[in-house]
């Protein structure tokens, strides 16, 4: 009896700790200066800044991928403006306690690999949506197989279609 006790008790403190913490996902862009090589180790400090700095856990993220731009960003880095038209993009997506976020935001404003980012709050299960084919037609679906054969092909005769027809709308 004492054990399931402890056990309820562990699980509303689990329930608790999940009810401070909330799910957020980061979208980012870094500047494409940063040479390619260099990105992982980018990429892993980020992820430390948001482990070890802000106490929070990572759920799923992807590598940043260099891209093209829809537009350019200006980033103005030490009271230089710099233009860019292409940027490394990747995503994190992670549990943190709400006022950290602040935090965080502040020091990702100062990161000067960073052009732009983005912090929205999210589920923990995947969002991402796959592709499916749905077919959508009227009435019954009928399949037809075309077989091959040496048999000669014999013309069609429009009397007995049009009769078959008929036969099949009186029904």
């Amino acid at each position: 009896m004492k054990l399931i006790q402890d056990m309820e008790i562990k699980d509303k403190n689990e329930i608790s700790e999940d009810a401070n913490s909330r799910v957020y996902e980061l979208g980012y862009l870094l500047v494409p200066t940063i040479a390619g090589e260099n990105i992982p180790a980018v990429y892993g400090d980020l992820k430390d800044v948001i482990t070890t700095n802000f106490k929070g856990e990572i759920i799923s993220d992807e590598m940043p991928k260099q891209m093209t731009l829809a537009y350019s960003m200006l980033k103005v880095v030490s009271n230089v403006r710099s233009k860019f038209d292409s940027a490394y993009f990747g995503w994190v997506k992670f549990n943190m306690d709400p006022e950290q976020i602040v935090e965080l935001k502040k020091h990702l404003d100062l990161d000067p690999n960073i052009i732009r980012f983005l912090i929205i709050k999210t589920v923990k299960e995947n969002t991402i949506a796959t592709k499916r084919f749905v077919e959508r037609s009227r009435g019954v679906k009928r399949t037809f197989t075309v077989k091959k054969s040496d048999e000669a092909l014999t013309p069609i005769d429009k009397e007995e279609v049009d009769k078959e027809i008929d036969a099949l709308i009186a029904n």
